[in-house]
């Protein structure tokens, strides 16, 4: 049995349940952890708050955290619904998810590895852990960062990002491999722009870290 780690991004949450449950099917323990990206925008939009990016994170205030929270907590229950009855819904943190603040972003976290009692717990009941990134702060947390943290914390064998494009583009063209060189290489030259950055840096330290890292159909490997 392989212990895995699903990242969910906020495009794909509507459909996120049925690859979940084919990992199910197979008899592998499976946690998800999901972000509301697109979500959250088009409320702070609604609500005529400002929306900014630093490095495909997003600024917090105390009231664009608000926002987070309720968008998080619509698209959390709305995926335990989907998954039926043995997913259980978890808010990050409420189960002690940890993290770093990012003073020049607001109420964001840089988080930690780390074993939340209640999704260990989970698992080992065949549960199935549906947790929103949030941090003790409570802090906002990249999703794709608090999934690889959370796949190291938990000694995950594996992390799959799942999202809106079929892996990592590079002149329009999905990379199948990269190694955690060229990544980091990739990361730090300036070609990269928006969610692909927080998620590739994500995958690497997943992969650095012994947990085979995967963005849709493109592996980071070691």
């Amino acid at each position: 049995m392989s212990r895995l780690v699903v990242k969910l991004g906020g495009a794909v949450a509507e459909t996120g349940a049925e690859p979940v449950l084919a990992l199910i099917a197979r008899g592998d323990q499976v946690c998800v952890v999901h972000g509301a990206g697109p979500q959250i925008s088009a409320e702070m939009a609604r609500r005529g708050l400002e929306v900014s990016f630093v490095n495909g994170r997003r600024v917090t205030t105390a009231e664009t955290l608000a926002v987070v929270r309720e968008s998080l907590a619509k698209v959390n229950g709305e995926l335990v619904a989907a998954i039926g009855e043995a997913a259980i819904g978890l808010m990050g943190d409420e189960i002690g998810l940890e993290a770093e603040q990012v003073p020049e972003l607001g109420l964001v976290g840089n988080p930690r590895p780390s074993a939340p009692p209640a999704v260990v717990s989970a698992l080992e009941m065949d549960q199935i852990p549906v947790v929103a990134p949030l941090a003790r702060g409570p802090l906002n947390v990249n999703a794709d960062e608090a999934a690889a943290m959370l796949a190291v914390g938990i000694g995950a064998d594996r992390i799959l990002f799942l999202t809106d494009v079929p892996g990592l583009l590079l002149g329009g063209e999905t990379v199948r491999s990269i190694r955690v060189e060229e990544a980091e290489t990739l990361l730090s030259s300036g070609v990269l722009e928006g969610g692909i950055l927080p998620k590739l840096s994500a995958a690497v330290h997943a992969a650095k870290n012994g947990v085979q890292a995967e963005i849709g159909e493109t592996a980071v490997i070691v």
